[in-house]
């Protein structure tokens, strides 16, 4: 008898979890590598293009710059012997602002360049994001994460769907 109970007890287990099995959907996940996204798209690369341009002009100008700074220290430094103590003073205090001016200078550019970084890659962000939700909602993904940012660190390339965004997104650029 007891073996019986037991046999009737399993079978209902079985044959529950069988009913459980067929009725479970299968959660679609996708990730989005937004790296690959700015490194691959047509917008990404523009917007990289214009941050390299905008960062060589700026350092372009501070090196400009520095050299100018270079040649009045020689300058100093050579006529420091044979000029009265007034104007050496005068000289190296003039020395010192440029360089402070100098730095301010170097600081600005070095923000001027993090913003407008900041600024075009917000756009893109915002373009992508519209893409990831209609994907995700035309194509039924459950949950859809950024590769990087979300700490995963473990995923099969099948649902990565950075291509796809990449394609989409290009495809939106050109309209």
């Amino acid at each position: 008898m007891y073996r019986v109970v037991i046999g009737v007890i399993v079978c209902i287990g079985l044959m529950g979890m069988g009913s459980i099995g067929y009725s479970a959907d299968v959660a679609k996940i996708g990730l989005v590598d937004f790296q690959k996204i700015l490194e691959n798209s047509e917008a990404g690369k523009k917007a990289q293009s214009e941050i390299n341009s905008k960062g060589k002009e700026l350092e372009e100008d501070l090196k400009k710059r520095s050299i100018e700074i270079e040649e009045i220290k020689k300058k100093f430094e050579r006529d420091a012997m044979v000029i009265s103590r007034e104007e050496r003073d005068e000289r190296e205090r003039d020395y010192r602002i440029k360089v402070g001016d100098f730095k301010s200078l170097q600081t600005k550019y070095t923000n001027n360049l993090k913003e407008l970084e900041v600024k075009l890659i917000d756009v893109i962000k915002e373009d992508v994001m519209k893409i990831i939700e209609a994907v995700g909602k035309n194509e039924g993904y459950l949950l859809i994460m950024e590769k990087r940012e979300a700490g995963v660190l473990y995923s099969p390339t099948t649902i990565d769907i950075s291509d796809q965004v990449i394609r989409e997104y290009n495809k939106k650029k050109q309209s």
